[in-house]
């Protein structure tokens, strides 16, 4: 077992995997005392943002089952009669937030289990991208999931839909910093439709493409001022026994598995756009 205090300037996740598993075939594991997802940037050589890079984090450090306590504040009806402002009615209030799981897996082809660096890279290049395509699932579930981010309709176009959510959110004091769409909507109704990209870089806007939103929708939101990632920082790869259904064959499997949840605090700091 390797146990890492720190992103290793020279070993990478799956260098150390690879390492355990020569030492040990049927037990390997790797634990490390922050999220690998942290650590692991593929927007390094390609530029492109993940639902992680767009929070605030709040390190969780000790048991991960245990509830974390956070304030919010949502919506209680028509705007302050005297000042106009709809924050003002607003209602506070605590909530107890749990980590939960966000995990991975890959199945090990059996030809590089006998070449440490090209199993290495396998980890690093699959089973890493895998557990940010789970992550980028799991927090936009976080913000979509929450009973008081609230859905707006758009009757017109895609791009209409989104100024009017950032709009919404500058009327209740807060600033839509960045939004999340699906890579579809991003070419076929972003790029190359007028200034809009340009207005939206102009304001620093931060765009996160990945499939989990819907094709048609966006989560547009204040995501640094409005949430906190509450993280363990707190990761392990191993080899495990995969749920029934992971793979269509036998074969050893290897997980990655961090624990982490967005605690939406304003929640009207957030709109999900979608078609009417």
């Amino acid at each position: 077992m390797h146990v890492e205090s720190s992103p290793s300037p020279g070993l990478s996740p799956g260098e150390l995997f690879a390492d355990a598993y020569l030492s040990d075939p049927e037990k390997a594991e790797v634990r490390f005392d922050f999220t690998i997802t942290d650590a692991f940037q593929p927007g390094k050589d390609r530029p492109r943002l993940t639902a992680r890079n767009l929070f605030k984090k709040q390190p969780v450090r000790g048991a991960v089952d245990d509830a974390v306590l956070c304030w919010y504040e949502t919506r209680s009806g028509a705007a302050d009669p005297e000042t106009g402002l709809r924050e003002d009615a607003f209602r506070f209030g605590v909530a107890a937030h749990t980590l939960r799981p966000i995990t991975a897996w890959v199945q090990l082809p059996e030809e590089l289990t006998e070449h440490p660096a090209s199993l290495a890279a396998f980890i690093d290049h699959r089973l890493m991208v895998r557990l940010g395509t789970a992550e980028n699932r799991a927090l936009t579930r976080d913000i979509v999931d929450h009973q008081d981010v609230a859905t707006l309709p758009y009757s017109g176009s895609y791009a209409a839909g989104l100024l009017a959510a950032f709009d919404e959110i500058e009327q209740t004091g807060g600033t839509g910093h960045a939004i999340m769409v699906n890579p579809r909507d991003y070419y076929e109704e972003l790029v190359g439709s007028g200034s809009l990209l340009a207005d939206l870089a102009r304001e620093q806007v931060m765009i996160c493409r990945h499939r989990q939103v819907a094709p048609g929708r966006a989560v547009v939101g204040d995501f640094a001022m409005a949430a906190r990632l509450l993280d363990a920082e707190a990761s392990v790869i191993r080899i495990a026994e995969p749920p029934a259904g992971t793979f269509d064959r036998p074969g050893t499997a290897v997980c990655a598995q961090i624990h982490e949840r967005v605690a939406v605090q304003q929640p009207t700091h957030f709109f999900h756009i979608a078609p009417a």
